[in-house]
């Protein structure tokens, strides 16, 4: 197994943060968009300025998952008035949990995952969150084996293109960690 250190990102990590965003995120999702309105999105949402008011914000924590190659991937969770949407009880949101693919299979996105159900924890929330794209297979059906469950849905805007995340919760109650 490879070993994985996860560590808060400051504003001293912003360019890397910038780097593994746009990486990661173009890795996952540029075969199914429009090629114009996901490079203007990518230029927008990963803009150092854009990246640095979400780092600034207090409701939101960025984590980066290192191992001996570099950062593999990261992390963003919001709680509280940060949160992207108003979800009933005391929730943690994953906004994002992404892994370079040269590194998937490794453990990075399952180490990144108990993270964020750790923090969840330490701030004593009673469920966690997260919206997935419906296009998204692999991803739906990985929350799932974790407990999540859909409860809604949002509309996510690449460009002109209004897409649909499945909102998907899971209570933290008599939970001990991840399903493999």
């Amino acid at each position: 197994m490879t070993a994985i250190s996860i560590s808060r990102v400051h504003l001293d990590g912003l360019s890397t943060l910038a780097d593994i965003g746009r990486r990661t995120f173009e890795q996952t999702f540029a075969s199914g968009n429009n090629p114009e309105d996901f490079s203007a999105y990518l230029s927008r949402a990963f803009s150092h300025e854009q990246l640095s008011l979400e780092l600034s914000n207090p409701g939101s924590r960025f984590y980066f998952a290192e191992t001996a190659n570099g950062v593999a991937g990261y992390l963003k969770v919001n709680h509280g008035s940060a949160q992207t949407e108003t979800v009933e009880g005391k929730t943690l949101e994953i906004e994002r949990i992404y892994v370079d693919t040269e590194m998937q299979g490794t453990g990075v996105g399952k180490a990144l995952f108990q993270f964020a159900l750790e923090e969840a924890r330490a701030i004593g929330a009673d469920a966690v969150w997260l919206g997935v794209w419906e296009a998204n297979p692999k991803a739906i059906e990985f929350y799932s084996r974790q407990g999540f469950t859909a409860f809604g849905e949002h509309s996510f805007a690449i460009g002109n293109d209004l897409q649909r995340d499945i909102l998907m919760r899971r209570e933290l109650r008599d939970w001990d960690g991840i399903e493999s």
